[in-house]
């Protein structure tokens, strides 16, 4: 290969990385005058130019032109849809003094990314477990996760790859413990990628139970408590009720003194004689019991009736009724005898 004046042949950039798919271009700077410039891609020609004339290219995805219309001390190459048969060394030649220049060109490969099981349901503190498989990348890929938007420590997924000479597949795990609802996102990409690819599946968190022993131990506290001073008033309230169906003292002596009267008047009206009594066809009275005064003393009444003092509650009718029975005894009345 001829070498070329540096100051005179130029070809940039010398590195270019792509994703499959895409284009890729390569500018060549000629200082001076040359006649005929061609291309190479993996060693096969695929593009001739000459300085005047018609450009022949081996296929549609190879294309070349002068940057500024008319200025031939620029060509721009272009590669398009590139492929990953296209990778390898991209060589510009000029002829004449020129020579040759090479550049690298590699394509890279992106595959499939999926979170295999889809999306789970698990109880609260559970620990879940979720496995990503990408294939078919070219190179390997950088794998990573995240959660509900944010990037999960590496220290949480382990990461296997493994190549089949073409491809690489790559198995990821990440293992964390259920707190919420979360969203697990797991991202593969290569360095000529803009965003990454991503397969996403939802975790579903359901809250444990409760726990009711605090709960339940601080209701049976409170309800004993409540119990207890529900006992106490109880018998404080059946104490005072006892209290105030028993007699006192003076209730004692006033009805010890009630029941002395009952049975002082009781056999007083029992044990007097009535000289007051008349048998029958007795009219009058006997002279002998004719004063000089004119008046009779008699000494008991016809018909005496006895009140009910026994079964009075009153001492006062008690009272009145011993007088009435002193006064039934002796009574003064005047008698006039007629001859």
């Amino acid at each position: 290969m001829t070498q070329a004046n540096p100051d005179q042949f130029q070809l940039e950039p010398l590195n270019s990385t792509v994703l499959r798919g895409s284009d890729v271009r390569f500018n060549a700077s000629v200082q001076g005058s040359w006649q005929v410039m061609t291309w190479a891609v993996g060693g096969l020609l695929v593009l001739t130019i000459p300085v005047s004339g018609n450009i022949t290219s081996s296929s549609p995805r190879f294309s070349a032109k002068f940057c500024s219309a008319g200025d031939a001390s620029c060509v721009e190459f272009t590669i398009r849809d590139v492929s990953r048969g296209d990778a390898g060394s991209v060589v510009c030649t000029v002829q004449g003094p020129y020579g040759s220049k090479m550049a690298k060109l590699t394509v890279q490969e992106n595959g499939t990314v999926s979170i295999t099981g889809g999306n789970q349901k698990v109880n609260e503190d559970e620990q879940v477990e979720f496995r990503c498989v990408t294939a078919a990348w070219f190179p390997t890929p950088s794998i990573s996760w995240a959660l509900n938007g944010k990037p999960v420590d590496p220290g949480l997924y382990n990461t296997t790859h493994a190549d089949d000479g073409d491809y690489s597949n790559s198995t990821s795990v990440l293992k964390f413990q259920a707190l919420r609802n979360t969203t697990v996102e797991c991202r593969a990409t290569v360095e000529t990628m803009t965003n990454p690819e991503t397969s996403s599946v939802f975790l579903v968190v359901v809250p444990k139970p409760p726990d009711w022993t605090v709960l339940i131990a601080t209701v049976v506290s409170i309800g004993g408590f409540a119990l207890l001073v529900l006992l106490i008033l109880g018998i404080i309230f059946c104490y005072k009720r006892r209290k105030e169906k028993q007699p006192n003292y003076q209730d004692d002596v006033r009805r010890v003194r009630t029941q002395s009267q009952i049975s002082a008047v009781t056999a007083a009206a029992r044990g007097r004689v009535n000289r007051g009594y008349m048998g029958d066809g007795q009219t009058s009275v006997a002279p002998s019991d004719v004063t000089d005064s004119g008046f009779s003393q008699v000494h008991g009444s016809s018909y005496f009736e006895m009140p009910d003092v026994v079964n009075s509650n009153q001492a006062g009718d008690i009272q009145r009724s011993s007088k009435a029975v002193d006064e039934s005894v002796f009574i003064k009345h005047r008698h006039v005898t007629i001859v």
